[in-house]
């Protein structure tokens, strides 16, 4: 595994958990256990959206990484 490829599979691990951790702080802070079930579908559907975007750019970077590596080896 080149290194490039390992420093966006660490960014998109690493932005996953971080996405992960502010939204945990922010459940817990907000005290969101005790607020209506439509909040907390609100709050989950937010929360899905920001981590599919991170996912998405992760892994979109992670293809362009594979893709150079591949078009390197070909010529």
């Amino acid at each position: 595994m080149g290194e490039k490829l390992k420093r966006e599979l660490l960014w998109l691990i690493g932005g996953v958990l971080l996405v992960d951790a502010v939204f945990v702080a922010i459940y817990f802070l907000a005290d969101l256990r005790t607020t209506t079930d439509t909040a907390k579908v609100a709050f989950t559907a937010v929360w899905t959206l920001v981590t599919l975007a991170v996912v998405l750019r992760g892994l979109s970077r992670i293809r362009r990484v594979r893709l150079e590596s591949q078009a390197l080896r070909r010529s």
